[in-house]
C-alpha cells in the first residue's frame, strides 16, 4: 500500500476564533463555510473541522482503495475511531488510531 499524506484536520469548537488565527497565519481560505473552512498551502490542505470532539490534528492519508486500506490497517492492529462516511461525490474518509491512540485519517474512494 502507498499513500499521500495530502491533508491535516484540525478540530475546533470556536470556528470563527480558529478562523481568525488560521486566516492571519495562511491568508484567505478557498472554503469558508459554517461546517469547514480550507486553506491550500502549496497544494497542502489545511482545513477546519467545527464541531468535532478534541484530541488534536488528524493527518490524512489519500489512498486508492479506502476500504482495503482500512482493513489492511485493522489486520496489523489498529482500531476504528470513525466508520467510513461520504464527505464529496468522490471522496470517502475514516479515522483509525495506532497502538499508542494516535489518530490515522484515510481518505479515497
Amino acid at each position: 500500500m502507498s499513500a499521500t499524506i495530502r491533508s491535516l484536520v484540525i478540530p475546533v469548537s470556536d470556528l470563527d476564533a480558529a478562523k481568525a488565527v488560521y486566516t492571519a497565519l495562511l491568508g484567505e481560505p478557498h472554503t469558508d463555510q459554517p461546517y469547514y473552512v480550507g486553506y491550500n498551502v502549496d497544494g497542502f490542505e489545511v482545513a477546519l473541522n467545527p464541531g468535532e470532539e478534541g484530541g488534536g490534528p488528524v493527518a490524512f492519508a489519500d489512498v486508492e482503495d479506502l476500504d482495503a486500506a482500512r482493513a489492511t490497517l485493522l489486520a496489523a492492529g489498529a482500531t476504528e475511531r470513525s466508520a467510513p462516511r461520504q464527505v464529496a461525490p468522490e471522496a470517502r474518509v475514516c479515522v483509525l488510531a495506532d497502538a499508542d491512540g494516535n489518530s490515522i485519517g484515510l481518505r479515497g474512494k
